[in-house]
């Protein structure tokens, strides 16, 4: 049903001092710090994981030599979603407005309303970071786990018992980092590079991350955390990740969280001869995921 006059009585009224309710600020896009943006031709994307080979033998004078072999595992799919939005109003509304266009500012919300879409799918991914079933990657298990599959046995990038934000906590996710292992058992070289974290968490992660010396401590030691340079990109918050107390580690190896633009943000308009009533639409396709677990550390919190 387009809006009409009925919807606008006071727009079409002398005397209004403002209006408002539109207008305000939004954040940046919070989504393009913590997932890798791609662009796709295709109505879905994958990733196949390659297993490398063990750690070589000894081989003894005149013994011959053995042989490894390599495979293809799993795969994670990406498969885009439509998301899109539509207006319509009559030309007699847009006519009679005293206070400017009416279809122009209903336009600017329909782009406010596609960026929140866009900011509750990125962070979904991480809302349900310990759920499996649809929420799975592509080793069948959830995205935060103690027991992805490998073909050296099970590895883990969450702590064993969940905890809240803390020096404790952070430090033994980042021990964790730097202890990983490929899929064949043999170590790689990682380090966290951001701390991700819901709004409830900004001042401890100042404080865990800007401060000279240990918080929370009568003694002179140093902060580790932020003098080894361990977290090189600091924190940075998602104001739609839904679990106060839960908290992530973005890792630097490849291939980590994920985002494939199918077809990028588009407007339309489109007027209809008989009514006269203006349509106003927008439209895009994407998805937004993992692959590798291993670009990504955490723990759910301790509540």
């Amino acid at each position: 049903m387009a809006m009409n006059r009925a919807q606008f009585a006071k727009m079409l009224e002398p005397g209004l001092n403002t209006l408002f309710g539109l207008e305000y600020d939004t954040y940046p896009a919070e989504y393009e710090a913590v997932f890798e943006s791609n662009t796709s031709q295709k109505a879905f994307e994958e990733d196949v994981l390659l297993t490398g080979f063990g750690a070589a033998p000894t081989k003894d004078e005149g013994a011959a030599v053995s042989y490894d072999s390599a495979s293809q595992q799993w795969t994670a799919r990406y498969q885009h979603e439509t998301v899109a939005l539509a207006f319509s109003i009559t030309e007699e509304a847009e006519e009679d407005g005293l206070y400017g266009s009416i279809a122009a500012r209903y336009t600017k919300a329909l782009a406010r309303s596609m960026s929140t879409t866009k900011e509750i799918k990125a962070a979904n991914v991480l809302n349900n970071a310990t759920s499996a079933g649809t929420y799975a990657g592509g080793d069948g298990v959830a995205l935060l786990s103690t027991s992805h599959p490998t073909t050296n046995g099970n590895q883990s990038n969450t702590l064993a018992t969940a905890a809240d934000l803390s020096e404790t906590s952070l430090e033994s996710i980042l021990i964790q980092i730097a202890d990983m292992k490929d899929d064949r058992g043999l170590r790689i070289a990682a380090q966290g590079t951001m701390l991700i974290i819901p709004t409830a968490y900004t001042f401890v992660a100042e404080r865990l991350l800007e401060s000279q010396l240990r918080t929370g401590t009568s003694d002179n030691d140093i902060n580790a955390i932020r003098s080894g340079g361990y977290l090189p990109q600091g924190y940075h918050v998602m104001r739609r990740l839904t679990d106060s107390d839960a908290f992530f580690i973005k890792t630097d190896v490849p291939d980590g969280l994920k985002m494939f633009q199918r077809s990028p943000l588009k407007k339309g308009v489109e007027g209809d001869f008989e009514t006269g009533n203006v349509r106003y639409k927008v439209r895009e396709r994407y998805s937004f995921g993992f692959t590798d677990w291993r670009g990504i550390f955490g723990t759910e919190g301790a509540a």
